[in-house]
């Protein structure tokens, strides 16, 4: 009964969260299919993107937990482009919902299971990434046609993303991965990682997160815990904050949430309070890409002065290091 409860739960990743609306830039959103000739690879994308703004825009990459696709999320993809960004939601063939649709319910873990293991997603989902910057820059120049064009700061390049997505936002700011092989990109200037999975091993963890040179806002709860794949345990999901030194690092965590808060649960379930804790995940990943991404100096100074944490007392312990 534990393991169909987490697996329903792993299933609703996909299920949009239906924020309030929030004042800002009207948004809209569109999909596309890229296609990586060099890896004969499809990347679907869902963009959000503020239709009244006509400064150019900074650009956040998400990228979605085992089993999702570019339509979950929405909230933060919503909220984030009335803030004055573009939110370019990814699928991640391979590790997206085809591993577990028109599967009987319990056939589903073993699936979830060896799709979170197998190295060739490990490795796609940060190349998809660079690619998904390459095509995203082509666009802005003219040299593919889309909506995009002339709107993009190829300057301010934010990544984001939730459990699986969030071990790929972080391939992103440049973890090593198995064989010290690193997928970073240095277009990335900032990264919100949310229930990091632990990389590597004890005695490597300095090594595999000390190549990270790049401002980290990490984000987990105290019961985020998830078995799939080789499983994660809610205190450990500090471990990359705690191993990535000499740039600015947050760590907030949320009092009693478990692993899929982030993820855009349906809402008006009476046993889940995820509206209650995404209105904090929003604001403070606001403030945070106001001040990584756009260098606003009062935003910064709410970060590190204390506001920040005096906004989340009671619900979640938060944490910095410079």
């Amino acid at each position: 009964m534990r393991y169909l409860l987490i697996l329903f739960s792993l299933l609703l990743v996909i299920t949009s969260f239906a924020a309030a609306p929030v004042a800002g830039f009207q948004v809209d959103s569109y999909l596309d299919t890229w296609h990586d000739a060099k890896r004969d690879r499809d990347v679907p994308v869902k963009i959000y993107y503020p239709t009244d703004k006509n400064a150019t825009c900074a650009v956040i990459i998400f990228s979605h937990g085992l089993g999702g696709s570019r339509d979950g999320y929405e909230y933060l993809g919503k909220e984030w482009a009335s803030r004055g960004y573009i939110s370019v939601h990814l699928t991640h063939i391979g590790s997206d919902t085809s591993v577990w649709k028109g599967k009987k319910l319990l056939e589903i873990k073993p699936a979830m299971d060896k799709a979170a293991v197998n190295p060739t997603n490990a490795i796609n989902r940060p190349l998809d990434i660079t690619f998904a910057i390459d095509t995203l820059f082509k666009i802005n120049r003219g040299e593919i046609k889309g909506i995009l064009r002339g709107r993009i700061d190829e300057s301010k390049i934010g990544v984001a993303g939730h459990s699986f997505g969030s071990f790929t936002a972080l391939a992103a700011a440049g973890i090593k991965l198995a064989g010290r092989k690193s997928f970073g990109d240095d277009r990335v200037k900032a990264v919100i990682a949310m229930s990091s999975p632990v990389t590597g091993t004890k005695d490597q963890w300095d090594d595999v997160y000390g190549n990270v040179k790049i401002p980290v806002m990490h984000m987990t709860g105290t019961k985020d815990s998830s078995n799939i794949g080789k499983g994660t345990k809610a205190e450990d999901r500090r471990i990359p904050y705690d191993h990535i030194k000499g740039v600015d690092q947050y760590l907030i965590t949320f009092i009693g949430g478990d692993h899929m808060i982030f993820s855009g649960r349906k809402a008006g379930d009476p046993t889940r309070e995820d509206a209650k804790y995404q209105q904090y995940i929003k604001s403070a990943s606001d403030l945070y890409w106001d001040a990584y991404l756009m260098g606003n100096a009062d935003a910064m100074k709410k970060l590190k002065n204390g506001s920040l944490e005096k906004s989340l007392k009671g619900i979640a312990n938060f944490e910095m290091k410079s």
